[in-house]
């Protein structure tokens, strides 16, 4: 057993590649802004705390395999990992699109605030244990 199979370890990482994934769903968010009919997705967060204390690895984020030489992932929990957004009448556009880029562009930065204190935290923790059996 290696230092970063234990359960806390293995929900930090769940936890980035959670937030690595809602990334490039915000970006292609962004991207589609101006299609006609494109609603916003964001995606369901898995329940870490679970992971962390059950130690169930299985509730991280996967990717889509559109190659078979592709490494498949462990899956987002249950169902499908996208959501459609909720907005107001007042937010589609005539031509049905419904992104805002400021509601977009702040799910963004707080996704990427996120992250960055979710890796301080897994490199910390991974600083500890090195520590702890003498390794640093």
């Amino acid at each position: 057993m290696s230092m970063t199979d234990l359960p806390v370890l293995q929900a930090l990482k769940g936890k980035l590649r959670f937030h690595e994934t809602r990334q490039k769903v915000l970006a292609e968010n962004v991207a589609n802004a101006e299609t006609p009919g494109y609603t916003a997705r964001d995606i369901k967060a898995p329940d870490f705390f679970r992971v962390a204390v059950d130690g169930d690895a299985d509730a991280g984020v996967s990717t889509v395999l559109t190659n078979p030489m592709h490494i498949a992932g462990p899956a987002i929990g249950n169902g499908t990992p996208f959501r459609p957004e909720k907005v107001g009448g007042y937010d589609v556009t005539p031509d049905g699109n419904a992104v805002s880029l400021e509601d977009q562009m702040m799910k963004v930065t707080s996704n990427q605030m996120d992250f960055q204190t979710v890796t301080s935290l897994y490199q910390r923790s991974l600083g500890l244990l090195k520590t702890a059996v003498g390794k640093k």
